[in-house]
């Protein structure tokens, strides 16, 4: 078959929805690399008031096991499953949706005001972008300018 990691990524997730879906949890972010000590499947799961352990070890069988049968990773590789944890990372519209009001970091491609990272209070998304109020008011970064965006833990 020898599909591309970003083939291999698309078929996992799909997989992956589809497991999650059934148990109240959702796909928060998702990997597959080759490091060190070979290629690595890291799967990031979340539901609403968090995972736990179990949760880890019964999705980690039962997507272990459909990758099995499905047969969509010709090599060996270690698979990982676990929490995004407290400072999660925003994908896609959706995730931004579901943490307004909370306090975020973003990293842009392309600068907004000569500056290209952000840490502020996202109060939403708005015409295909986000708005994040910072100490300088509130600024608009499109959706497809965020390069990277994460949760920050909140004392």
């Amino acid at each position: 078959m020898n599909l591309t990691s970003k083939e291999i990524e698309e078929r996992v997730r799909t997989l992956s929805d589809s497991i999650l879906s059934g148990e109240g949890m959702e796909l928060a972010d998702l990997e597959y690399r080759r490091e060190r000590n070979g290629w690595v499947l890291r799967i990031y799961v979340d539901k609403e008031g968090g995972i736990n352990l179990d949760d880890c070890s019964r999705v980690s069988h039962e997507i272990g096991r459909r990758l099995d049968v499905e047969d969509i990773i010709e090599h060996p590789y270690t698979l990982e499953v676990s929490s995004p944890g407290l400072n999660r990372p925003l994908k896609n519209e959706k995730d931004f949706f579901k943490y307004r009001g909370r306090v975020i970091r973003v990293k842009t491609f392309d600068p907004i005001e000569k500056r290209r990272q952000f840490k502020g209070r996202l109060r939403g998304v708005v015409d295909n972008g986000i708005e994040v109020e910072i100490d300088m008011g509130v600024i608009y970064i499109p959706l497809p300018n965020i390069a990277k965006a994460n949760l920050e833990i909140e004392l």
